[in-house]
């Protein structure tokens, strides 16, 4: 029986499984036929197998078979799949061979790619394993998260992620972060007690959520929800119902798979009629015309060089820590003209740093950024070393709760509060204490010097309520002295005197007031302000069991203001961005204030802000107008996020989406192309996503674009290439035929040059370096896919150049006994009186024209990108192999038996330099008619 099944059983009426929040906590022990004690073992174990293990299924993940069906999607390997089979039927095995080896390659290729990134995600989660520490039968005992079952009592503290969603039973000053689940970047303080049953999810002071983070504190909770029926987990649950959509690429591709199939069958079908009513060749003749005809339509190489060009981008964006889920979202990338993106972690370093300190009535500056410990404080641009100083961070390490650990860290590993200054120092706590403590080791200060001979000995309990939290030490003189931190207001309100160059002073309505002024300031500047107090005369009544009547007559010392800084790379990128046209929206769950100061920082381009609560009141037809003007939006929701996604979407826009918490999934998911932080992203939203950044930097993301970018020029390059070279031979085929010439070139010889001759360089294409304007160019239009109109035109104008420069060529060899003083020019050419060259030297010189116009058309298409010949030394090196193989084929017995074809002399390749020469006259001077009418790509 399921749990829910068993609730309707035992309250049909009033309870569900969307309630523990709201229960008295003795129902929801009786509920869960459990207590305090834990489970036992043996029901424990019984627990686990009725409900399953407490663990989410990867959603979005494929499995290897569904991975290896996905390559035979695509038209093309359809197309080519007929045309092996048509090969073989006819007695064709060797170019059938070829075909399918082709098609095996592409789909096993393609397959390895996809499963390499697919086991990548499931690495990363198998890296965030946690462990849970629960009683059971009334003894402590740690076992894997994943063995949790409903109505284990667990123990957490500062550091750990919460294994299941539990209500809380006890807690000491327990703070949790939960951005993974609600977005929210502040920490919650948790409560014992019941809230309202309508109270919203991140309002639920009294319950933990799976995979969410403790930041402060510690506490004792009762497991109420496992794996896919916790929060997170229906969630997961939810995206599994949603599509995956083809990129723009994919459906380019298959429809230009099935453009040629429908090509290939009118073009033989016209053929074979014509052939049929006004020729005398014999059916199954002309059934094999057909089937050479076709063999040259379909571009056999292109589907590898496709994927072997995605997967070498894909691997080049690995090195560049973006790891890519799903081959053909390479592309998508290059048509992005929207990056919507978190602001925590992912514009800034995700480490709150000390930046303003007020003391002694003066203001300093603190260098130094993050948690690395190496910075001066600075007044007026001098570096000073203040007394008055180093007493507010004295204070503002001593009343901490900061740990350190000398343990190394899992770089890799799910994150938690925890960051590091070198491989062997671990913080765990809140971020806004660690930038305390971080501020004041710059200062030379010790934490376990500072505890020795500042021994804590009570502690009055930060609450949200109350917002400040005490500390009582003993001093080395064996007084007793309080320190205070807390919101500046309830800090300055608590004391009555100053210390101002070493003496204490009476704090007057005055100076309170230029207090209040000086940290407001601070907040304009989006800092986020404490303020900082002490007591030396800590009566003895108040030594053992601090309460708050000790928080009176306080001495106050100063402010620290903080800051989670850009990252220095940002706004470099941000401007390179803006300059490719592409737009950068910041959406943060962080206040306006905080969020304009960022944006500033970075470089948005419009620093206007609309909060969450303006967006409900905003409709549809008002916010697609506000989209396209507003690039920094403040305390938003999930659902905010997807409603801003859609509108994007709704106005022509092709979105990127960043996203790291379980709440940003659907978001994710929804996008044209949704990118997940690998580092402190849920296992969820990397599944929901197409491509996971491995070190959360959105310099990565815009040099994910440029990648995108330079691929969609490559494809697109070798696409003109490929086409425009199977245009010319089914063009001269076609007139071949029709001038009663026959096969002008063979099945298998179309084959070599596809695969092989032509596929090795256009491989080597997808290498290519980008174009120098690539990041200059504004974004390209979704609609505009891989072939447009100059391309079209290209592959007719290059087809017909082809047709007119070769049949010459293969008339003059064929009827060569029927010119006119045959003597004298079959000495020229290199013929013996009375041999008839006939259609196999034919043949030859049309084959190796076809190899050596295409080399030619190479450099002739890179030349519109800006590159140079020996730009890219594998397509030199490329080039040199295709050359060389063909020769192998000309010169060998092998390869003359295997091609039908005869060695040419000098006056042949003579013959094919002059064709050649022609030939790329003609190129140039229909390059310069195109430019007039076309863009230049």
């Amino acid at each position: 029986m399921s749990r829910s099944e068993q609730h309707e059983r035992i309250e049909p009426a009033a309870s569900t499984d969307d309630d523990w929040h709201s229960r008295p906590l003795e129902d929801v022990f009786a509920e869960l036929e459990t207590s305090e004690r834990g489970l036992k073992p043996a029901d424990a174990r019984a627990r686990l197998e009725r409900e399953g293990a407490n663990e989410i299924e990867a959603t979005g993940g494929i499995s290897p078979l569904q991975i290896f069906i996905d390559q035979y999607k695509p038209a093309l390997i359809w197309v080519l799949i007929v045309a092996a089979a048509v090969m073989a039927f006819v007695g064709h095995t060797i170019d059938a061979a070829v075909i399918a080896g082709v098609i095996v390659f592409i789909t096993v290729f393609g397959f390895f790619q996809d499963y390499r990134a697919e086991q990548s995600i499931q690495a990363l989660r198998e890296m965030s394993t946690t462990y849970a520490l629960v009683r059971r039968d009334g003894e402590k005992t740690e076992i894997d998260a994943t063995k949790l079952v409903p109505g284990d009592v667990i123990f957490v503290e500062s550091g750990d992620i919460v294994p299941a969603d539990a209500r809380i039973v006890e807690e000491s000053n327990l703070s949790v972060d939960e951005a993974a689940l609600t977005g929210e970047s502040v920490g919650v303080s948790k409560e014992i007690g019941e809230v309202a049953e309508d109270t919203s999810l991140a309002e639920r002071e009294n319950m933990l959520y799976k995979d969410t983070v403790v930041e402060r504190g510690s506490g004792t909770a009762v497991v109420v929800e496992t794996g896919p029926e916790s929060e997170i987990g229906q969630i997961a649950t939810a995206l599994e119902e949603a599509e995956e959509r083809d990129t723009p690429f994919q459906t380019e591709m298959n429809r230009l798979g099935k453009l040629i199939a429908l090509g290939v069958v009118g073009i033989v079908s016209i053929i074979a009629i014509t052939e049929l009513i006004i020729g005398d060749t014999p059916p199954l003749q002309v059934f094999l015309t057909a089937v050479g005809i076709a063999v040259s339509a379909v571009p056999e190489g292109l589907p590898a060089v496709v994927t072997l060009s995605l997967a070498l981008g894909a691997r080049r964006m690995a090195e560049q820590n973006a790891l890519v889920r799903r081959l053909p979202i390479v592309e998508a990338l290059g048509s992005v003209d929207v990056i919507c993106t978190d602001k925590t972690g992912t514009l800034t370093e995700e480490e709150m740093t000390v930046q303003r300190i007020v003391a002694n009535r003066e203001t300093y500056e603190v260098t130094g950024t993050g948690y690395d410990t190496d910075g001066e404080f600075l007044r007026e641009g001098e570096a000073v070393d203040d007394e008055c100083v180093a007493e507010v961070l004295r204070c503002g390490m001593l009343c901490n709760n900061v740990d350190i650990g000398t343990r190394e860290r899992d770089t890799d590993a799910e994150p938690t509060a925890a960051s590091e200054t070198d491989e062997n120092r671990t913080y765990l706590g809140d971020p806004t204490e660690v930038a305390l403590f971080v501020a004041a080791q710059k200062a030379g200060f010790d934490h376990d010097e500072l505890d020795e001979v500042h021994p804590r000995i009570g502690e009055v309990d930060f609450t949200s309520a109350r917002k400040r939290m005490t500390t009582v030490h003993r001093t080395p003189d064996g007084d007793t002295v309080a320190y205070m931190k807390g919101a500046p207001e309830t800090v300055v309100e608590r004391c009555d005197r100053e210390l101002v160059d070493g003496e204490l002073v009476e704090l007057t309505d005055e100076r309170r007031r230029e207090l209040e002024g000086r940290y407001e300031s601070f907040a304009e500047d989006a800092l986020r302000v404490m303020g900082f107090a002490f007591r030396p005369d800590v009566p003895d009544s108040q030594t053992e069991d601090p309460d708050e009547d000790l928080e009176q007559g306080m001495v106050f010392l100063g402010l620290q203001g903080m800051l989670d800084p850009p990252r220095p790379e940002v706004p470099g990128a941000i401007a390179g961005c803006l300059e490719a046209g592409i737009d950068v929206v910041m959406i943060t769950g962080d206040n306006a204030v905080t969020a304009r100061a960022v944006g500033e920082e970075v470089g948005l381009r419009s620093t206007r802000v609309i909060s969450g609560p303006e967006l409900e009141r905003t409709s549809d037809e008002e916010l697609r107008e506000i989209v396209e003007d507003v690039d920094i939006f403040a305390r938003t929701s999930p659902e905010h996020k997807t409603r801003i996604l859609q509108t994007l979407q709704a106005n022509g826009h092709t979105v990127a989406m960043t996203g790291d918490g379980v709440n940003d999934a659907p978001a994710v998911k929804n996008a044209d192309v949704g990118i997940a932080m690998g580092v402190r992203g849920t296992d969820v939203t990397e599944q929901a996503s197409d491509i996971v950044l491995l070190d959360d930097n959105f310099a990565t993301i815009r040099d994910a674009v440029r990648g995108g970018r330079r691929i969609f020029d490559n494809v697109r390059k070798f696409v003109n290439y490929l086409l425009s070279g199977n245009g010319g031979e089914v063009t001269m085929i076609f007139t071949g035929t029709l001038a009663g010439l026959g096969l002008v070139i063979t099945p298998i010889q179309v084959l070599w040059i596809n695969v092989v001759t032509d596929g090795v360089p256009a491989l080597t294409m997808g290498v290519d370096p980008a174009a120098e304007d690539i990041m200059e160019r504004e974004p390209r239009p979704p609609e505009e896919g891989v072939i447009t109109r100059r391309i079209v035109t290209s592959i007719v104008g290059i087809a017909a150049f082809m047709t007119v420069c070769l049949l010459p060529l293969f008339t003059l060899n064929f009827y060569g006994e029927l010119i006119p003083g045959y003597d004298v020019t079959g000495a020229l050419l290199g013929w013996t009186p009375g041999y008839e060259p006939g259609r196999e030297l034919a043949q030859t010189m049309v084959f190796t024209g076809f190899v050596v116009f295409e080399i030619v058309r190479i450099q002739a298409i890179r030349f519109r990108y800006g590159l140079g010949i020996f730009s890219n030394r594998w397509l030199v090196f490329a080039v040199g192999v295709a050359i060389a193989l063909q020769l192998l084929v000309l010169y060998t017995p092998t390869g003359q038996l295997l091609f039908d074809v005869e060695p040419l002399g000098l006056v042949h390749w003579a013959q094919l330099a002059v064709a050649a020469a022609v030939f790329a006259v003609l190129m140039a001077v229909f390059v310069k008619v195109q430019d007039r009418y076309f863009d230049r790509y």
